[in-house]
């Protein structure tokens, strides 16, 4: 990547766009096993800082899942090289130990990436579909999908972020 392609990107590209999310975040979080099957709804809260003049997002999150405190942490960044998003993300409920790396191809209007997880027995990989939109300057909804092996897709979390009024006095 050149220095011009970069500052271009971050003028009015992808990167704008990334940058377009930082803010402080809270919104409803809601999680489904099965397809169809609300299992649990609860508040969210999120920030999302930028890092590293504009290349890479930092979006820390806290919550409950079943009654019990959730934290996640997901860097997020267009590789403007190979034109694809990039992510790394790790959650005290979801990922377990693992950290779980999706990348995704750019000319969607969401930002959406692709990875995989174990089913922790040994058999075969799921997929992992994260979709991000950003309506307007104070609205992100972050949709997450599973991907059985045979290539069924079912939505699994879903948050609606409202952007929160900075804090009085706040830097």
């Amino acid at each position: 990547m050149g220095r011009k392609e970069f500052e271009a990107s971050l003028a009015d590209g992808v990167h704008a766009r990334l940058v377009r999310m930082a803010g402080q975040w809270e919104g409803r979080f809601r999680l489904w096993f099965e397809p169809g099957k609300l299992a649990d709804e609860s508040l969210q809260r999120g920030s999302i800082r930028v890092l590293l003049g504009g290349r890479v997002l930092l979006h820390e999150y806290t919550g409950h899942c079943a009654g019990e405190p959730m934290e996640g942490v997901a860097l997020i960044a267009y590789h403007l090289d190979e034109r694809r998003y990039e992510s790394a993300w790790a959650e005290s409920f979801g990922t377990g130990t693992a950290l779980m790396f999706s990348t995704g191809v750019s000319g969607d209007p969401r930002l959406s990436m692709l990875g995989s997880y174990s089913d922790g027995q040994g058999g075969s990989r799921w997929g992992w579909r994260t979709a991000i939109e950003q309506p307007d300057d104070d609205t992100l909804d972050l949709c997450m999908y599973n991907i059985t092996p045979e290539g069924d897709e079912a939505l699994a979390v879903e948050v609606n972020y409202r952007r929160m009024p900075p804090e009085p006095g706040g830097v």
